[in-house]
């Protein structure tokens, strides 16, 4: 979250930040380190997304973003590294 008020708060997700209210919001219950698993993934997601890549792409990176758990697999891991290491320059 970047911001708390009264009756809703601003979430950072993957592909940005919306406004949500707090009736709509769900704890997962995650530990301060998991948040911060999860904060990592977001950031990679974020250096490698973009309108312009193929569809499929697009779609993964997206679906990596809908996760909702704190770690990726270890073939996620392999295909973002790969994702990673082909488009950040």
């Amino acid at each position: 979250m970047t911001q708390v008020n009264d009756f809703s708060c601003n979430v950072r997700t993957w592909d940005g930040e919306c406004t949500v209210g707090v009736q709509h919001l769900k704890s997962y219950e995650y530990l301060p380190q998991e948040c911060e698993q999860l904060q990592e993934i977001c950031d990679r997601i974020n250096q490698v997304y973009s309108s312009g890549l193929e569809e499929s792409v697009q779609r993964f990176l997206e679906s990596l973003g809908r996760l909702k758990r704190f770690y990726l697999t270890a073939l996620e891991e392999k295909v973002l590294s790969v994702l990673e290491s082909a488009i950040i320059v």
